[in-house]
């Protein structure tokens, strides 16, 4: 039997509008890229960042998942972009779950944004770490 889903009007909003998908096109500072999946439903994102100094000059994702999932990759890009990269840290997703009206059955697939970005903070952390051992 078919599952009728709802999407509410932010979902529809960022994911048709994707103006983070596809790869990054300048050069920066430091460029980051994480990988994860989910295995249980095929979910995958690649989330790249461009860092320059301490700001997070640049996001770009490509996904295979659900409309929810792409709409949280754009919210959660959008979210983060020209802020400090310190914001990547404290990265949770309660928000964008809230503001798109994730159901609960999806939170896991929602969940791989925050395993994205703490690979990315962390690749960032090391990138700092070994330019201050220098």
């Amino acid at each position: 039997m078919n599952e009728i889903v709802s999407y509410n009007d932010a979902v529809r909003q960022y994911f048709f509008r994707p103006d983070h998908a596809g790869d990054l096109q300048d050069r920066y500072d430091v460029s980051l890229t994480a990988e994860v999946s989910e295995s249980a439903h095929g979910a995958h994102v690649v989330l790249a960042a461009g860092i320059d100094g301490e700001t997070v000059s640049a996001l770009a994702y490509r996904v295979r998942g659900c409309p929810h999932l792409v709409a949280a990759l754009e919210l959660l890009c959008t979210k983060l972009e020209n802020r400090p990269v310190a914001a990547l840290e404290k990265l949770a997703t309660a928000d964008i779950t809230q503001e798109l009206g994730v159901p609960v059955e999806k939170s896991g697939r929602i969940l791989l944004l925050e395993d994205a970005v703490a690979m990315l903070w962390s690749q960032f952390a090391a990138a700092a770490g070994q330019a201050s051992a220098r």
